[in-house]
Order: structure tokens, then C-alpha cells, then sequence
């Protein structure tokens, strides 16, 4: 299980497949969001996540390829492209230097 501290998150990335434009959406909040605390935030296909990711946020259906392509990263579900719990546990750990594990 991969584990990474808040404080160490300078790089998320939003791995999408479908191409149907949610994460996109996402992407363009997340980085409104965690823009205050230094990080970026980059949107990518699901097997082509870069090696420099330091967490990886993707669809519930999508995280066992996501795990498979970056292993050693965190990679946090969501089940809902807006609102879901999922990122308000990202920017909390961010913001107040919790641990966040996939």
C-alpha cells in the first residue's frame, strides 16, 4: 500500500479514459483549489499517467490500471466527477499535512 504525506504532493494528476470531458471539468477545479497550496495539476489517459505523478486521482473503474501503470504512487478513487468526498480528503491532507493512502 502506498502512502504519501500532504505536504509532499506537489503534482496531481487527473487519469481519465472515456474522454467524455468530466475530468477535464475536474482537472479545471482541482487546480483552482490546490493552485493556493503549490501544486499542479494535469490531466492524462489512464496508461499514459506520468512517472513524476505524486497522486493520481481516477474513476473507481479505473484504478487497477491506474495502479498498474504508476505502482509506487497513491492513487485515490472517486466515485462522482464533482463533489465527491475523495477531493475534500486531497485538499485537506494538502492543506493541514495529513496522509492520504491508496
Amino acid at each position: 500500500m502506498a502512502t504519501i504525506e500532504g505536504s509532499d504532493i506537489k503534482k496531481v494528476v487527473v487519469a481519465c479514459d472515456a474522454g467524455m470531458g468530466s475530468s477535464v471539468l475536474l482537472t479545471t477545479q482541482l487546480k483552482k483549489s490546490l493552485s493556493p497550496y503549490g501544486v499542479t495539476v494535469e490531466h492524462s489517459p489512464v496508461d499514459r499517467i506520468p512517472d513524476d505523478a505524486d497522486l493520481v486521482l481516477c474513476h473507481s473503474g479505473l484504478v487497477d490500471r491506474a495502479r498498474h501503470r504508476v505502482d509506487d504512487t497513491v492513487v485515490v478513487a472517486f466515485q462522482m466527477f464533482l463533489g465527491d468526498p475523495a477531493f475534500t480528503r486531497v485538499e485537506a491532507a494538502i492543506r493541514d499535512g495529513g496522509t492520504l493512502a491508496d
